[in-house]
């Protein structure tokens, strides 16, 4: 009886996962919405989870890191989900997420768009896990990091295309 419940059990995950699969592939194709402005990440509406680049050391002492340290801090919870370069980190922030993109292995070395392309996929699994459907981010690994923002925009585009998700770039302006 016990073997049989769960084998139900699975198959009905199996059954659910495929047709999110198929809705996200052909039903809500087309529902990704993508937008650049001026302004502070920061001020990002509550309702939108936040996402930055980081290096698997998670020293955060330089570019956007050190405000998302000083603002967010729990250095030592991101250190216990031990996530390598390729992976993501995550804070739980009231209604919203705090995703830590590991782009790679020191934070005084250089991502490549693979351990980003890897970093934005496990994070949208765990968005659409958790139903989220906002996130605001800088031009992400563009900075101190370096990537090419066209191809960064293509790789957002790749990776999270066929979702239902609204993606804002915040491009900083600094104060004249």
């Amino acid at each position: 009886m016990f073997i049989a419940r769960r084998q139900a059990t699975t198959q009905l995950t199996q059954i659910l996962h495929l047709r999110a699969t198929f809705r996200r592939a052909f039903v809500m194709a087309g529902s990704y919405k993508f937008s650049e402005i001026d302004g502070d990440l920061f001020s990002a509406p509550k309702t939108h989870s936040l996402a930055h680049c980081v290096g698997a050391d998670l020293a955060m002492g330089a570019g956007i890191a050190v405000k998302f340290k000083e603002v967010y801090g729990k250095v030592d919870e991101l250190r216990a989900q031990n996530a390598g370069s390729g992976e993501v980190a995550v804070l739980k922030d009231d209604q919203r997420y705090i995703y830590y993109l590991v782009t790679k292995p020191q934070s005084w070395g250089k991502p490549t768009y693979d351990s980003l392309q890897s970093s934005l996929e496990q994070m949208r699994e765990h968005m659409l896990k958790n139903q989220i459907d906002k996130l605001a981010i800088p031009r992400i690994g563009c900075g101190i990091d370096g990537l090419e923002w066209d191809k960064v925009s293509a790789l957002l585009e790749h990776v999270f295309g066929k979702e239902q998700v609204e993606i804002v770039v915040y491009n900083y302006v600094p104060p004249q």
